[in-house]
């Protein structure tokens, strides 16, 4: 097919949009991926040892302990790691770490897979990739939006060094045929914005933590935990989740509260309305179902000591039960009504060929 032919075709469904946050933000309301996994690994040099710049200040050290204590082991190594604590990135300046995986919002409507890598080829080798990509079989990107997928994370640094700055706004020019040097959105994902401990004396309970579903790409932990705060008190602990290779957000993200009637009160609400500059978006809330708790009612008495699948969300349970003992209590009047939720296998990444260009 010739070229003009083919933009023709691919031109007749593209709709121009700088946000995401419309696109995939679905997620397994009911499972639990881990907290941060993959960026446990140290920065460049090696771990950190003792009076290290890297290694992380004492009070982060406090909450690593408690973590573990609580049962929150998936933060640990991400809360305790030198990546995370005082980020190392040979291309920064800053010493910030980035996600290789990169944002970038209001492409041409004309500009092509091709065309969108020899933008952003001088920055180092690159896939181009968007939603649904493989599965349509588009030349074009859909909604006018993109991801760059860097080989190396020192590329994001030259990408950035590159931009010009407008209301705290990363914008880089490009061109398609039709359009010479437009002004693209590039919004680079910072590691250390996946997680936020609001206050470090509070106690970290996984039973006080709820998952957040839908999370707006954008959203930071720190915003999310100051959103939560005002809404519920008692936060003292927020994290976005990030996929392990690229290290960039899946679109959920996690909250410990304090004390109970906080915890009990953003469950009961189910959804929330996370707004915070230009994010307005509605999402869901439900109990953080953890995969190694033993049967409130029987101890394990009558599963064999097997940890418990089901998990009863509602404020008049809110505990852990294995097969017996939710058939027998809920067989109640009054709670014949209750879903389980059941922790699912977590979120495995999806394979990328990646062939750089």
């Amino acid at each position: 097919m010739m070229l003009r032919d083919r933009r023709a075709l691919g031109m007749r469904n593209i709709s121009i949009s700088i946000d995401e946050n419309n696109a995939m933000n679905t997620v397994n309301f009911c499972g639990k991926s881990p907290f941060f996994p993959g960026v446990e690994e140290p920065a460049a040099g090696g771990a950190a040892g003792a009076g290290s710049p890297s290694a992380p200040p004492d009070h982060t050290q406090d909450v690593v302990s408690r973590l573990s204590a609580a049962g929150l082991s998936m933060c640990v190594s991400a809360l305790g790691s030198p990546a995370r604590s005082s980020p190392v990135s040979a291309g920064s300046e800053h010493g910030e770490r980035f996600s290789r995986k990169v944002f970038v919002g209001g492409l041409p409507p004309d500009i092509d897979e091709d065309e969108i890598t020899s933008s952003f080829r001088r920055f180092g080798p690159l896939v181009v990739d968007w939603p649904h990509k493989a599965e349509s079989k588009s030349y074009f990107p859909p909604k006018g939006y993109a991801f760059l997928l860097f080989q190396d994370e020192s590329s994001v640094a030259a990408l950035m060094e590159a931009c010009i700055t407008d209301d705290d706004k990363l914008y880089l020019c490009v061109s398609s045929p039709t359009i010479r040097d437009k002004p693209v959105q590039i919004r680079p994902w910072r590691l250390a914005d996946a997680d936020f401990v609001l206050d470090a004396s509070m106690p970290l309970d996984p039973r006080k933590t709820v998952f957040v579903g839908g999370v707006p790409r954008p959203l930071k932990a720190v915003e999310l935990a100051m959103i939560m705060d005002r809404l519920y008190g008692g936060v003292c602990y927020a994290g976005i989740d990030t996929d392990p290779e690229l290290k960039y957000p899946k679109g959920a993200g996690r909250v410990a509260f304090s004390n109970q009637q906080s915890y009990i009160a953003a469950i009961s609400a189910r959804f929330v309305q996370l707004q915070h500059g230009d994010i307005d978006k509605r999402v869901e809330v439900k109990p953080y179902v953890l995969d190694d708790q033993m049967c409130d009612e029987c101890a394990g008495a009558r599963c064999g000591s097997k940890f418990a699948p089901f998990f009863c969300a509602n404020v008049t349970c809110l505990q852990y039960y294995c097969e017996h003992c939710w058939a027998t209590i809920h067989s109640r009047p009054g709670r014949e009504f209750h879903k389980p939720l059941v922790k699912e296998g977590a979120d495995r990444p999806r394979a990328v060929p990646f062939r750089w260009c």
